[in-house]
């Protein structure tokens, strides 16, 4: 019956065919009295995907092979709680500094500061205010401050480092066919996770008042996820692929490994990739307090307060920044004498299907998606050196991801690691959300990079206030201070990261042959 059924469609898609053939010689007239729009769309998309004879409607071949090239990162550029500039949140981070503190009245809107003493969650990782104020002097973006939304400029301040870093500046002032090439050859993944909140209740009251005409013409471009993105190719020119990817916590990880698929199948040469976020504000931390994903345990000791796979750890603290790598095509890169940091050599997504906040009890998300980002890299788990963890300080989803990464080192085929199952004690994990708290949509693209430099360095940075892990699954868990990575052979490293609604990444990265 299903073959009868399929047969007479595709003989209806012949006869459409057809009908669409004739109408278009006779007119547009003939078009519409056909009726083949209406009449044909339903039946045509039901045998496209139910019926192989249809499959080459055209006559057209097969499609060619997608190109498979080789990814590397040229440059880093970072804007976290610990520092403007990937040196200085690098130097804190290996310090063993904290840069979590309580929150003041004016590191709210002005509008929400009545709030602060009510907030369940008075602490947050907020990036050092005189720090961003000179950079953005030092790198012209003192007007960008006005006009734009601070997640917007905490992505440009990241991208001019990285850029600046990999000495790749296609600018506008760079006239002939060569600089018309590189910037059309460049192009931007930056993702943001909940883009401006304050705003978005700032207009809202405003409306609700009456006094709509109050609300700025640039409300919307101000709040758009995807003007970050739009903001860095417009200050330098950049005319290649332009998405801003949104995918809760998991947001940072996608756009890294977006812009490597696009490097990797030859649709750009160069790609700015990473994410921002800000919003460390009255609405958002009242949200997630709600949702009681954030620590309130430790209002009164803000740098013990995350505390990433610790047994006293009570929820996550909300974080701002941005991260930024410059990714580029292996010999693109050689060719103009780039320093290399490392190669992308995968990415791997994956999905829980189980609840819009709760990790997979079994962490099979998780795991799928390391497993997917080592599957077609040459690489295995054995050959894996530094794991950093999405950990982000809460009592369940830390526990489950643990799980996870001992049931890839152990080499199972099952979501979970047999009994008595033991990770190699020299695959060091660690979580630096321990220092910065969670940044939410950034994290992913913040701790790409720190695992980037991690491999760089031969270190693997600490897990800050992390005392007595709970469960004590891995052996290779990095404690408050920072652990060295083997030496003189090639050492590779993956950077997880999930989101609400079960959305889970995970990159893989390796060293370069030339240390």
């Amino acid at each position: 019956m299903v073959n009868q059924h399929t047969s007479r469609v595709c003989r209806s898609i012949l006869v459409a065919f057809s009908e669409i053939t004739d109408a278009a010689a006779l007119g547009s007239k003939s078009i519409k009295r056909a009726g083949i729009v209406t009449r044909w769309t339903a039946p045509f998309t039901r045998a496209l995907s139910s019926s192989a004879a249809v499959a080459e409607p055209s006559g057209f071949g097969p499609l060619p092979a997608l190109p498979t090239r080789r990814v590397v990162v040229t440059g880093i550029g970072l804007v976290t709680p610990l520092g403007v500039g990937t040196s200085e949140t690098w130097r804190r981070l290996l310090a063993g500094e904290s840069g979590v503190r309580q929150l003041r009245e004016d590191d709210l809107p002005e509008p929400q500061r009545t709030a602060l003493p009510s907030l369940p969650s008075r602490i947050a990782g907020v990036v050092p205010r005189e720090q961003l104020e000179e950079a953005c002097k030092q790198r012209g973006l003192a007007e960008e401050t006005r006009r734009s939304s601070r997640f917007i400029v905490l992505a440009l301040l990241a991208a001019e480092e990285a850029l600046a870093d990999a000495r790749w500046l296609p600018t506008l002032a760079d006239a002939g066919p060569g600089g018309e090439a590189a910037r059309r050859g460049t192009g931007v993944v930056l993702g943001c996770g909940m883009s401006s909140t304050s705003e978005v209740a700032e207009a809202g009251a405003l409306v609700t008042a009456g006094r709509g005409r109050r609300v700025s013409p640039y409300f919307v471009p101000r709040i758009l996820p995807n003007m970050a993105a739009g903001a860095i190719s417009i200050r330098h020119g950049l005319q290649g692929p332009n998405q801003a990817p949104s995918t809760a916590c998991a947001t940072g990880g996608h756009a890294v490994g977006d812009a490597f698929r696009l490097i990797q199948r030859g649709e750009a040469n160069v790609v700015v990739a990473g994410a921002t976020e800000s919003c460390v504000d009255a609405v958002s931390l009242t949200g997630f307090s709600r949702l009681k994903a954030l620590s309130s345990a430790y209002n009164d000791q803000p740098t013990k307060a995350s505390r990433p796979f610790d047994a006293a750890r009570d929820g996550f603290v909300m974080g701002e920044g941005s991260g930024v790598m410059v990714l580029e095509e292996l010999d693109h890169a050689v060719a103009r004498g780039a320093d290399i940091y490392a190669e992308v050599r995968g990415y791997g997504m994956s999905g829980d299907g189980h609840h819009i906040t709760h990790p997979h009890p079994d962490g099979r998300g998780a795991l799928l998606c390391m497993q997917r980002a080592l599957a077609g890299s040459g690489l295995t788990p054995a050959d894996l050196s530094y794991i950093n963890a999405h950990a982000t300080s809460t009592p369940t989803g830390d526990a489950i991801e643990q799980a996870a990464i001992l049931s890839l080192l152990t080499s199972t085929t099952s979501s979970s690691a047999p009994p008595g199952a033991a990770a190699p004690p020299h695959v060091a994990v660690s979580s630096t959300k321990g220092a910065t708290g969670h940044l939410l949509g950034a994290a992913g693209a913040v701790e790409a990079a720190i695992t980037v430099l991690a491999l760089r360095h031969r270190r693997a940075p600490p897990t800050l206030n992390l005392e007595r892990p709970d469960p004590a699954l891995l052996p290779g868990l990095v404690g408050p201070c920072a652990a060295e990575l083997p030496g003189g052979r090639p050492i590779a490293a993956l950077s997880n990261s999930f989101g609400f609604g079960g959305t889970n990444t995970s990159l893989l990265f390796a060293t370069v042959g030339r240390e």
